[in-house]
């Protein structure tokens, strides 16, 4: 990481900090639990619906939509990671865009029915979001909420911090600046200071998303088609999906996308993966369909995209999406941050060295690195020794050429550091 002059709190642990004793937020009922993608979906479809149509009246719901929200004075006397630098021959060149996504957990109003009535404030969906700055690459890292990381001092609003720790639970973080503070603007800003902390990475933003509005999306773009290939049953979450194809309404994906205690091995860590396979799936979705040329279904879905968003103040959602019209769907890429079990608590996680390896590529704004593949000779060039080889049977595979794999399931389970991007996704099951 760079060295940014003074000494923090993250500087005497290390990013991938083993906590031995977490101060966690604890879930008082098991509904608590019951979590959902908010954020990524929504903020991605507005880019991908936005960024292709030139439409005036898209662009003034967008920016009429969003509710901004200014937190530069709780960030005015905080020690932050550098800005990038602009490049001194080119002053106007793009530069990289780092956001946090953040699902906020309202529990009130329509809110409350989905997920049950809670007092406070919680966030267990939050998102990395990278963009690099030639703008033909997006690259999304979901941060578990169990992981134990170092929580810092956050300002708030009204003057005061919220309490530091060297080992919490990630989401602790939020629920500290909501607690302390009392607003979105405290809860959100805390945990954006603490990404920055264990990443090195100036956020250049967060954008912040209630319960309601992943369901509005899907609905309005006519559902998501999706291929599971095997039979997924949620009690907590209501979800009753059959192998096979669906195309997944608003209340279902919303029910896949909370889905965890009756799934794999019941962790939030797996249900990141499958959060993430249907987002993957909304945005090619989006992109396969003529919802672009349909300006009331991209009226609707902007509206439906933007109007549960709050974003910090300063950031344009409206601009980028059009600098992202040519974004390729194999090149939004999502992962969860390399983490592994803590050696003293299997159900909270740790970040691990790997996770040093993808900050410092991001920070560098370098793509990741491509896939080794096996070199084939020439057909008819001379072999060791010097006789010429026989030329290959067309209808052949190629010498060395890799074996055929079968495609990949996003909705397995994957390793945290393992990707998949919206390419991938299997919207149907031939």
């Amino acid at each position: 990481m760079a060295d940014r002059g003074k000494t923090r709190a993250s500087d005497q642990v290390p990013a991938h900090v083993r906590g031995r004793h977490p101060d966690v937020v604890r879930h008082g009922r098991r509904h608590r639990e019951r979590r959902v993608l908010r954020s990524l979906a929504l903020v991605l479809t507005a880019v991908v619906v936005a960024g292709a149509s030139g439409a005036a009246a898209v662009a003034w719901r967008m920016t009429n939509n969003v509710d901004q929200l200014d937190n530069s004075a709780l960030l005015d006397d905080v020690d932050r990671p550098a800005p990038p630098a602009p490049d001194p021959d080119d002053p106007n060149a793009g530069l990289p865009v780092n956001l946090l996504l953040i699902g906020s957990d309202d529990r009130t109003g329509v809110n409350g029915v989905i997920g049950g009535d809670e007092e406070g404030k919680r966030s267990d969906t939050t998102m990395f979001l990278h963009i690099s700055a030639d703008r033909s690459r997006i690259e999304v890292v979901s941060l578990p909420r169990d992981a134990i990381v170092p929580i810092p001092a956050c300002p708030v609003t009204g003057g005061g911090t919220t309490k530091a720790s060297d080992g919490s639970m990630f989401n602790s973080a939020f629920a500290r600046g909501w607690d302390t503070g009392l607003d979105l603007a405290s809860a959100a800003t805390c945990t954006q200071l603490t990404v920055e902390q264990l990443t090195g990475i100036r956020i250049d933003g967060f954008i912040v998303v209630d319960f309601i509005g992943f369901q509005n999306v899907v609905d309005a773009i006519g559902g998501v088609p999706l291929c599971t290939r095997e039979d997924m049953q949620d009690v907590d979450s209501g979800l009753n999906l059959p192998a096979g194809q669906h195309v997944l309404d608003g209340p279902t994906a919303l029910a896949l996308a909370r889905a965890r205690h009756n799934l794999s091995d019941g962790s939030d860590t797996h249900r990141l993966d499958r959060q993430q396979a249907l987002v993957a799936a909304t945005v090619r979705t989006i992109l396969d369909s003529n919802l672009l040329t349909d300006a009331p279904s991209l009226l609707r879905t902007v509206d439906a995209a933007t109007s549960a968003v709050t974003v910090s103040g300063g950031f344009s959602i409206t601009g980028l999406a059009f600098s992202l019209k040519g974004v390729d769907p194999a090149s939004v890429v999502f992962q969860t941050v390399p983490s592994g079990p803590t050696p003293n608590n299997k159900n909270r996680v740790e970040w691990t060295d790997e996770a040093d390896d993808l900050w410092a590529r991001l920070l560098a704004d370098a793509a990741p690195a491509a896939a080794a593949t096996p070199e084939t000779p020439d057909a008819g060039a001379p072999a060791a020794g010097g006789t010429p080889q026989t030329p290959a049977d067309p209808a052949a595979p190629a010498a060395g050429a890799p074996a055929a794999t079968p495609p990949i399931d996003p909705l397995a389970d994957r390793t945290p550091g393992e990707t998949i991007s919206s390419a991938d996704a299997q919207v149907t099951c031939g």
